[in-house]
């Protein structure tokens, strides 16, 4: 991670099919295309590898939350539960159609405590939205027991995880519906790029519409489309899928080379009094884009965070202090401030975030540390990182 790394001639090669016909667009100019659909074709690649019905191309990971709870109908005050740990898009999707998001704690997964997920259901909740945060998966067999006792969508932001599995599905595939980034820090990228999986013709049919005004694609005549439902932009070009089409063809190489890198770094922090790591629910498999582990206490996982740094280890991310990540941090969120206000019946349902207890969350994640592993460390960078990293943590 991330994709970028390792880019070569399949993705030059890819890109340039795009430029020499000239459509950069997804859909229309059927005659000038030379027979090239690079965003059906991604999508055709991503069913076979995430063994879904139907993919659906979209610009962002953000635009995929946001049409998949649109295609399902979620809006206008229907309850979204989302971790406390995860990328402001979460809740940025759910706010973006009226709806509420209802934080609640993670636990040593690193993701969603099913418990305290069946302790924020309300009348009012619709969706559970487990989001598999550096590479690795919530308990989804007990988030699927608790969304089928109560009636609720199960929502997979699988945006930081493609390539993990869960009971040997792929991530994504496990929900009613999964969503995807292919921005420019992913395990593969498209530059900019995100997609929506399900086995849900109903929902699939609503996503390729909604992202692309209401369109129904009917026919080759765009002019004659009709418009079912309103809806937005939320279109990928074909050059960004261009990029994409070539990245996903190389998904297992580049989990190969993730997992070698993470097992010898783990290897060599393994023996360290005091270093535990994350719990990956039985069943699971991690894509191995993050090494997360735990420090007995707050205080010692910032100076290790600070010593890593300090020795020039860079990508060691202490998530507890970050801006993005964690929401603690989410003043906008906490303090309900956007451009032109949020609609008063959302600010009057929102919860008080500001007076909310999540200790539960900071109790794993002020201990927590999450290392990135790169793609193109070659196998002796990896090894001399890893007896560094294991020198600075014995010696703290």
């Amino acid at each position: 991670m991330p994709g970028f790394e390792l880019f070569g001639e399949q993705e030059k090669k890819e890109v340039q099919d795009v430029l020499d016909s000239g459509v950069l667009m997804r859909y229309g100019f059927d005659g000038m295309r030379q027979g090239h659909w690079k965003a059906k074709e991604l999508e055709s690649a991503l069913t076979q590898r995430m063994q879904s019905k139907y993919a659906h191309m979209v610009s962002s990971g953000t635009a995929a939350l946001t049409v998949a709870l649109a295609s399902a109908g979620i809006g206008a005050g229907d309850e979204v539960i989302v971790p406390t740990f995860t990328f402001v898009a979460s809740f940025e999707a759910v706010l973006a159609l009226g709806a509420i998001p209802v934080l609640v704690d993670i636990d040593a997964t690193l993701t969603l405590d099913p418990l305290a997920v069946e302790n924020a259901i309300t009348k009012n909740t619709k969706v559970v939205m487990p989001v598999h945060m550096c590479g690795s998966m919530a308990d989804l067999d007990a988030l699927k027991s608790i969304c089928d006792k109560h009636g609720l969508l199960l929502l997979e932001d699988a945006c930081q995880a493609i390539g993990g599995s869960y009971n040997g599905k792929p991530l994504g595939s496990y929900g009613d519906l999964g969503c995807f980034s292919f921005d420019y820090v992913k395990t593969i990228t498209c530059g900019e790029g995100g997609a929506i999986i399900t086995n849900n013709e109903s929902y699939y049919s609503n996503a390729d519409h909604y992202s692309d005004h209401g369109h129904d694609h009917v026919g080759n005549d765009r002019g004659a489309e009709a418009h079912p439902f309103l809806g937005y932009n939320y279109r990928i070009s074909e050059l960004n899928a261009a990029t994409g089409l070539a990245q996903i063809r190389r998904l297992d190489e580049f989990l190969d080379i993730q997992e070698r890198n993470y097992s010898i770094i783990r290897k060599a922090l393994e023996p360290i009094d005091n270093i535990t790591f994350r719990t990956v629910p039985n069943g699971g498999v991690e894509n191995y884009s993050f090494l997360s582990f735990f420090l007995p206490d707050g205080e010692r996982a910032k100076l290790a965070q600070n010593a890593l740094k300090e020795a020039g280890l860079d990508g060691c991310f202490y998530w507890y202090d970050n801006n993005w990540h964690y929401y603690r941090k989410w003043e906008h969120l906490i303090h309900k401030k956007s451009l032109g206000n949020l609609p008063q019946d959302v600010k009057n349902q929102l919860p008080d975030y500001s007076q909310s207890d999540f200790s539960k969350s900071d109790y794993w994640i002020s201990r927590n540390i999450s290392c990135l592993i790169k793609l193109s460390w070659s196998e002796e960078e990896v090894h001399q990182r890893a007896t560094k990293m294991a020198d600075v943590l014995r010696n703290l």
